[in-house]
């Protein structure tokens, strides 16, 4: 079978030989016809449908506007109210035109943008293939793929979207481009259009900038530096990166020595200054400062953030979040001493105020006597250890949202070690035994603080955190009381408002932003505004948020940061020094700090302060220094408060309020018995409310059958009562004894009490209560009435005492006589009635005498 089975070339060759030597070509078939035209058509079509696209995408291009080749656009900065606060781009450039530029300028530029500028026609493929290569062989970012041409398109007219319309628009223009204008003035234009950072275009204005020299002065290094500028100004900025523009700058003339500009020794020798070498110096450097610099950083950053746009030179329009007048009065608290008075001028702060319910950006205070533009921002750019005021975010958030616990949630504040078995203590070092979380947070103790973070578990508090904006990488028990270290070195007070607006805004969050909407050339909006999220339930968000207003209240730690009558919740702060820290940097012992943070919120504002110095081994003073935080929030609080409507923050109905007993472990409700004194009014998350009600001032039985009897002969009163033990149980009682006026109380163990000489004419109340392990039954009580003493004096008189009236005895004693006999001084009184015992005075020298009566009534 396997004969059978024959190539196409043999069965061609066999059927040739059956027909003779001489080959006889075969026509198409029918099929073979009408796929071959079927290609052609669709070749056409293709060619049509390409045109066809071409002339959609570009019909839009805009016109080559010789003025805008000329001038960047800057881009206007609205605040909240779309009031014009800033023009970022254009407002510093120094022209120069093309014969003035030095051939080592233009040789850096055509290595680095664009080597084959003057052999293409605008567009150049083989640049595209190359650059693709180069960033493979060199490292990302060693070439672009964009020529010069593009780049001048791209900075005068076109967004920066990264969009197949922008692209085709872009290489259309660029050949137009190279069509109407010779090559030395599309390279002028390029030279100039630049931005260079510091506000500025051109690389003659960064001539001056960077070197205080003219262009035509630069050194290979200098050059080589300015050209790699462009790709990204910020970044490759020698003033505030020096690092990565010494990078860049490599880079730069690693290529003008592969493409032949300079030789191997010359790169070398340039590659090994450093680029700070000839940088202007930092005392003679001239920034250009203005009220709302702080502020625009944070848009610039956001802009970036965005997409490929350039703010400096795109002309566009970006609608912000500003406040400005909340950005004016930071500024004042900042830089003079109208409001707050700083220990020195080195002394710093980072200020952020946004929006609780939106997360918009009111302010930035990006720190004090800032002489450098988009240096470095203490609002933004800080990474400092956050201290206790993390505590709410890493600790008694999570324990509400992931453990239900209630705001009376009893922590004994104890002596502990970290899992580790490495110690620490609180910052008094001191312990104050068991307290409700409430408390711990208010005077911010650390072991709760700690316990609460054991017991929740650390992947789930550091979820919590990132949830609400904390960038945590990783997380270790030392966290708990704000000992960042490790990858995750700090936060921001950016982002710390960020966190705690979550707890005012019933836990939604929202990344804080300042820019709501950036509006291109072309008048396209896109809205950049940040979704908010749920973050946590509504009744972590609540409990927290009254726990934080607490710390606002003596004996709290956040007293100082208090408005009067504005309902803020809030958090101190402060970091410590290891032994380490102290000895290498000579420090001092003493309660010394290198960080004081206060973060708090109204239902309107949340505002975060740091105050340090730049370097932590300076350290904040004790005293006052340390409440410094406290007070840029109060001030600034204040400020943006005093004309509107601040409300309280309202329980949801995921809460429910309780009468827990004080110091119950586990929590339990208070009885009908437990004293005013040990009852706290808490929350509770709704259906995790304490079950159990506390026995512990349950009432027991009370004493029975109170008895007291007076005996005058022995002037005591006797106090008996019968009591119930079944149980034979350890019985004390209180017992109480008041005239009336002071009562006074004594603690008995037999069931007999003797009240010695009790006051003549007095009635006594007596109280009993028993007690046993510590439980009180109710009072059993009586009454003793103690009767004045009888008379046993004489009458006085000089007649007769007759009849069956009432006489009266008229000597100087105090008694009346009344009797039916005769009063006789001589004789005696002879009768059947006793005599009063109290003492009768007068003249006569006789006694009563008479069968009837004699009362004293005195």
């Amino acid at each position: 079978m396997a004969g059978e089975f024959q190539s196409r070339e043999e069965r061609r060759k066999k059927l040739q030989q059956s027909k003779g030597k001489k080959q006889v070509k075969k026509k198409p078939s029918s099929i073979v016809k009408k796929i071959f035209l079927s290609l052609v058509a669709l070749g056409i079509i293709g060619i049509l449908a390409g045109v066809g696209t071409f002339a959609y995408l570009v019909k839009d291009t805009p016109k080559l506007d010789p003025k805008l080749l000329k001038d960047p656009i800057s881009s206007k900065v609205l605040d909240k109210d779309g009031e014009l606060i800033s023009e970022v781009g254009s407002e510093n450039r120094e022209y120069v035109n093309y014969k003035e530029i030095p051939k080592l300028v233009e040789d850096a530029v055509l290595a680095v943008e664009d080597v084959r500028f003057y052999k293409h026609h605008g567009l150049d493929p083989i640049r595209l293939a190359g650059a693709v290569v180069a960033n493979f062989r060199e490292g990302f970012g060693s070439e672009g793929a964009s020529t010069i041409t593009q780049q001048v398109i791209k900075n005068s007219f076109l967004t920066p979207e990264k969009t197949l319309k922008r692209k085709v628009q872009e290489a259309w223009m660029a050949y137009q481009l190279e069509q109407k204008y010779t090559k030395h003035q599309i390279f002028e234009m390029y030279v100039n259009k630049v931005f260079v950072s510091e506000n500025s275009h051109g690389l003659a204005t960064a001539a001056k900038i960077y070197y205080g020299k003219p262009l035509n002065e630069l050194t290979l290094p200098e050059a080589a530096q300015l050209a790699g500028m462009p790709q990204s100004p910020n970044n490759y900025n020698p003033f505030d990166h020096p690092d990565l523009a010494e990078k860049r700058r490599n880079i730069v003339l690693m290529l003008m020595e592969q493409h032949g500009y300079i030789t191997k020794e010359e790169m070398k020798e340039a590659q090994s200054t450093p680029v700070t070498a000839t940088l202007v110096k930092e005392e003679e450097r001239v920034r250009d400062e203005k009220p709302y610099d702080s502020f625009v950083d944070a848009v610039i950053d956001e802009v970036e953030a965005q997409g490929d746009f350039d703010i400096f030179s795109d002309g566009l329009t970006i609608h912000t979040t500003l406040d400005k007048n909340a950005q004016l009065y930071v500024n004042t608290i900042l830089n003079t001493d109208e409001v707050i008075n700083y220990p020195d001028a080195n002394f710093q702060a980072g200020i952020a105020l946004i929006d609780t319910k939106t997360g918009e950006i009111r302010a930035i205070g990006g720190g004090r006597n800032q002489d450098v533009k988009r240096g470095f921002n203490y609002a933004i750019d800080t990474r400092r250890q956050p201290g206790s005021t993390i505590k709410p975010v890493l600790d008694y958030g999570p324990a509400i949202e992931y453990l239900n616990w209630g705001t009376y949630q009893t922590i004994d504040d104890k002596p502990i070690k970290y899992s580790t078995g490495q110690e620490f203590g609180n910052w008094d070092n001191k312990y104050m035994g068991p307290m409700s979380m409430r408390t711990a947070l208010a005077l911010s103790r650390n072991t709760p603080a700690v316990q609460a973070l054991q017991q929740v578990g650390l992947e789930k508090a550091k979820e919590f955190a990132i949830n609400i904006g904390i960038p945590l990488k990783e997380i270790f028990e030392s966290y708990a009381i704000g000992g960042f270290g490790g990858k995750t070195v700090g936060v921001s007070p950016l982002q710390m408002a960020g966190a705690f607006s979550a707890f005012g805004n019933n836990g939604m969050y929202t990344k804080p932003y300042a820019v709501k909407k950036i509006e291109l050339r072309d008048g396209t909006v896109l809205d950049t505004a940040p979704e908010s999220k749920l973050a946590m339930k509504d009744s972590t968000a609540f409990m927290v948020t009254d726990m934080l207003k607490s710390v606002m209240v003596s004996p709290g730690t956040g007293t100082t940061a208090k408005v009067p009558g504005l309902p803020i919740a809030g958090k101190t702060g402060t970091t410590n020094y290891t032994a380490d820290e102290l000895k290498k940097w000579n420090i001092a012992s003493g309660r010394v700090v290198p960080d004081a943070w206060f973060t708090g919120y109204t239902t309107n504002y949340t505002a975060s302060v740091w105050t340090g110095y730049a370097e932590r081994k300076t350290p904040i003073q004790p005293g006052d220094d340390q409440k410094i935080a406290q007070l840029i929030f109060k001030n600034l609080m204040a400020y943006v408060s005093k004309d509107i409507k601040t409300s309280d923050f309202p329980m949801p109905d995921s809460v429910q309020k309780v009468r827990v007993e004080k110091g119950s472990k586990p929590p339990a409700l208070a009885s009908e018995f437990t004293p005013d004194s040990e009852v706290i009014i808490e929350y509770a998350v709704k259906g995790h409310a304490p079950k159990t009600v506390s026995e512990k001032y349950n009432k027991i039985a009370a004493p029975v059958n109170p008895n007291a009897i007076y005996d005058p002969g022995k002037n005591v009163v006797t106090l008996t009562w019968d009591y119930p033990n079944p149980d034979n149980g350890k019985v004390q009682y209180e017992v109480t004894v008041t005239d009336g006026t002071t009562p006074n109380t004594s603690t008995v163990s037999d069931r007999v009490v003797t009240l010695q000489n009790p006051t003549p004419g007095t009635k006594y109340s007596i109280s009993i209560v028993a007690i046993i392990d510590g439980k009180r039954s109710d009072p059993a009580t009586t009454t003793v009435d103690i009767p004045l003493p009888q008379q046993n004096g004489q009458d006085e008189g000089n007649g007769n005492r007759n009849g069956n009236g009432n006489g009266a005895g008229n000597g100087n004693g105090n008694g009346n006589g009344n009797g039916n006999g005769e009063e006789d001084d001589g004789g005696e009184e002879d009768g059947n009635a006793p005599v009063t015992t109290e003492p009768g005075s007068g003249n006569g020298n006789g006694k009563n005498n008479g069968n009837g009566n004699t009362n004293s009534n005195s």
